[in-house]
């Protein structure tokens, strides 16, 4: 029976657009963006390095670039929440059948856009449905690594066959398998998050 839900954040509620980043950069003549940043973006995303540090080694890398482009670049896969499925978020938290988690890879620019974008009011509601909000960026720890997930049972004393876990990255749905937690890899722009209970 399951008790707990854990929910990612992007392409679970929020809509994004993953390749914006790489279209945008290519404006400035930047085609080979990954892999070799790779690694300053999961440092961004577990808070080994701060907003300036990571636009200042970005602006490095590509000197025709500024930090203030660089960040609007970044911010700029961050589209939308649409109400419907807040409203579905804050409907399953007032019927308290399962206590609620967010756990989510972002990182120190990401969610003060977020927070501006949704509105200061817009964002609360959202944040208040959840018992507890993780950010990667905050907990130093990210997906799929397994240690986030075992971080999220030991810290709530969850079961894992009692929890459900939602989340677009197959590469992290596959990682919380083996602690035996149920998953969901909800498949964007086929699926949505407001069909939650036929997946339960």
């Amino acid at each position: 029976m399951i008790k707990n839900i854990i929910f990612d954040f992007g392409d679970i509620f929020i809509n994004l657009d993953k390749q914006i980043v790489f279209k945008e950069m290519k404006k400035h003549g930047i085609h080979d963006f990954l892999p070799r940043l790779t690694p300053l973006n999961e440092a961004f995303e577990v808070g080994s390095i701060g907003p300036d540090e990571f636009l200042n080694e970005l602006h490095l890398h590509f000197p025709q670039v500024s930090p203030l482009e660089i960040k609007r670049i970044w911010n700029s896969m961050l589209l939308d929440f649409p109400e419907y499925r807040l409203q579905f978020l804050e409907d399953l938290a007032k019927q308290q059948d399962y206590r609620l988690f967010l756990l989510s890879n972002t990182n120190a620019l990401h969610i003060p856009h977020v927070e501006q974008q949704m509105g200061k009011l817009q964002f609360e509601r959202f944040r208040n449905c959840f018992e507890q909000f993780y950010l990667s960026h905050e907990i130093k720890l990210r997906k799929p690594n397994q240690e986030i997930f075992e971080f999220v049972l030991n810290e709530n004393n969850l079961k894992a066959s009692e929890t459900f876990f939602i989340d677009d990255t197959l590469e992290n749905t596959v990682a919380a398998t083996p602690l035996g937690i149920k998953t969901w890899n909800l498949l964007v722009g086929k699926e949505d998050i407001i069909s939650l209970k036929e997946r339960l």
